[in-house]
């Protein structure tokens, strides 16, 4: 995609792509655990109940939906207004339009793929929590990156000849805005969510923004093209692993009682790195299964995108020993702010559910961002050039 010319002319677009790539984190994710912990408590066990927990969160998302959207495309504008000093009325409203209209029909998509997912296995005897949200997250990417190029890219062939179909299609999603909000208010299953839970959303969002004027500034070189492919795969990847930890922490302790209780064990201000990953703790043990996926994850990944020619990066075992160093340190730092994270906030009173996963996987997309575009910048200075990084 990124030879395509809105993504050629409209640099910006790259900006949305992290952010928008995170609303999985920031809502189907959430979504995603907070329907398995309802499930897993039995929640969701009776059609009455199960209605009303599908109609008011399929609400939620989508005001969320629409509102970080929004704000998504405002901070792309910004952040690629300031580097370069250029304002264009016409990219901003098309930024606008894109990233709204992606953000609305992804949110929809996905969230019903969810709760078609975690009804069927509740059905079929199996845990939510392992399942759900590494679908919410690999789906989320596909759809999402599939909506947003093919939409900015209609409408980009439109700017010139209807200049009015960009704005209009800006106004027609705000303008539903208000029926979400009414139908999420009236239940009092996402009433508080709504109130709430804009916070984290709305900060992983701006850190997510960071990661994608990294992104930006690194592809728009020439010389490291060849990122743009890897992207999508180390944010996924440590996004996933991170989510389905702090869903099974967060069902663990859901099931002993409520936030701000203290379970069986306090909730740890500060855990050491030896408590995360070496304990006999039922948490930990799932720490280092998520961190040994890691390897083979990727190799399947990087097999695969050399086997389909993807990309302008040749797979040399000095670059895979490189971008395999940068994979598994984000991951490991993922896993240990996760564990502190969700038994902070459990502490604090807040259902980690709603507050812990947006800033996790907003933080996976920075850091994976930040260590990827080092990799690629430390190998071109260590002169792995010309036909192994850039085109």
């Amino acid at each position: 995609l990124q030879h395509w010319d809105v993504f050629k002319y409209v640099t910006e677009v790259f900006i949305l792509v992290p952010a928008l790539l995170g609303l999985k984190g920031n809502l189907e994710m959430t979504l995603a655990s907070r329907l398995s912990t309802a499930a897993n408590i039995g929640q969701m066990d009776t059609p009455k109940e199960l209605w009303k927990m599908i109609t008011g969160n399929m609400a939620l998302i989508q005001v969320q939906a629409t509102v970080v959207g929004f704000l998504a495309s405002i901070a792309a504008v910004v952040f690629g207004w300031i580097p370069d000093g250029h304002f264009s009325l016409a990219h901003a409203v098309l930024l606008c339009a894109s990233s709204v209209a992606t953000a609305f029909i992804a949110s929809l998509v996905l969230g019903m793929i969810m709760i078609g997912v975690i009804i069927g296995s509740r059905k079929m005897g199996i845990n939510p929590d392992n399942v759900a949200t590494p679908i919410a997250a690999s789906l989320g990417d596909l759809i999402t990156l599939a909506l947003l190029s093919g939409i900015s890219w209609g409408l980009y062939k439109e700017l010139e000849s209807k200049a009015y179909v960009n704005p209009l299609v800006c106004a027609f999603f705000i303008s539903l805005l208000p029926i979400w909000v009414i139908v999420a208010k009236r239940n009092s299953a996402t009433r508080e969510v709504l109130y709430s839970g804009w916070e984290p959303v709305i900060i992983a969002m701006a850190i997510s923004s960071v990661g994608g004027l990294i992104l930006d500034r690194t592809v728009s070189d020439p010389n490291f093209a060849g990122m743009a492919v890897f992207t999508p795969v180390i944010n996924g990847v440590g996004g996933n692993l991170v989510a389905v930890q702090a869903s099974r922490i967060s069902t663990y302790l859901h099931m002993s009682g409520v936030p701000g209780d203290s379970p069986g064990t306090a909730p740890r201000k500060c855990p050491s790195p030896c408590s995360t990953f070496f304990s006999p703790d039922v948490n930990s043990r799932s720490a280092r299964v998520l961190f040994l996926l890691v390897v083979p994850g990727h190799l399947v990944f990087l097999y695969t995108i050399h086997s389909m020619q993807g990309g302008h990066t040749t797979l040399t075992l000095i670059f895979i020993v490189f971008y395999m160093t940068a994979a598994l340190l984000q991951v490991l730092i993922l896993l240990y702010i996760a564990d502190w994270m969700v038994h902070w906030m459990w502490g604090r009173h807040l259902d980690p559910d709603n507050f812990s996963i947006p800033y996790l996987t907003a933080l996976g997309d920075l850091i994976g961002t930040g260590l990827l575009a080092l990799s690629f910048h430390v190998l071109w200075l260590i002169g792995d050039r010309d036909s192994d990084v850039g085109d």
